[in-house]
């Protein structure tokens, strides 16, 4: 059964995903993993959390290997069941996340080889959102002055029918 690996570092702020076959059934939240098993040669990796196939979170301290519905308190006055699975890792997991606790000689992206997408700035972008704010401008300027001519239309309307009679 395959997984998603989801590596954070806590370095860069940034995550990195690969997918793996479940090696890792029976280790627990916060157990730390030696990172060869994952491709990452010199990284040693803490499991954080996970979940399940359905979605539902890992909770590190909740100690069974399934699931469970438990109460949980939202708020001073507000209590909800809710679904939770243990701390173990099980067949049933999709998803596993942990963070970087050792660092290795080289960096994460080129051992899974990850091409990392350059930050780009779009002026352009700001440039037309400046046209388009102008354009909206314009639009309620326009609308205004369609209105002002209809109203003084309708009032010269009305004194030429008031003369009339």
């Amino acid at each position: 059964m395959e997984v998603k690996f989801v590596v954070s570092d806590p370095k860069t702020g940034k995550s990195y995903q690969t997918v793996i076959s479940n090696s890792f059934i029976g280790k627990k939240i916060g157990d730390v993993i030696e990172g060869e098993s994952l491709g990452l040669k010199g990284y040693e990796v803490e499991v954080t959390g996970g979940s399940d196939n359905s979605g539902f979170p890992m909770k590190k301290w909740l100690n069974i290997i399934g699931r469970k519905k438990i109460v949980m308190q939202i708020d001073k006055k507000l209590r909800k069941k809710k679904t939770v699975r243990g701390n173990t890792i099980s067949n049933e997991t999709a998803q596993i996340n942990a963070k970087i606790v050792k660092y290795g000689a080289k960096p994460v992206t080129e051992l899974w080889n990850i091409k990392e997408k350059a930050k780009e700035e779009k002026p352009e972008v700001k440039e037309e959102k400046k046209e388009s704010a102008g354009k909206k401008e314009e639009a309620k300027e326009t609308k205004k002055e369609e209105k002002a001519v209809e109203k003084a239309t309708e009032k010269h309307e009305i004194k030429k029918e008031v003369k009339k009679s």
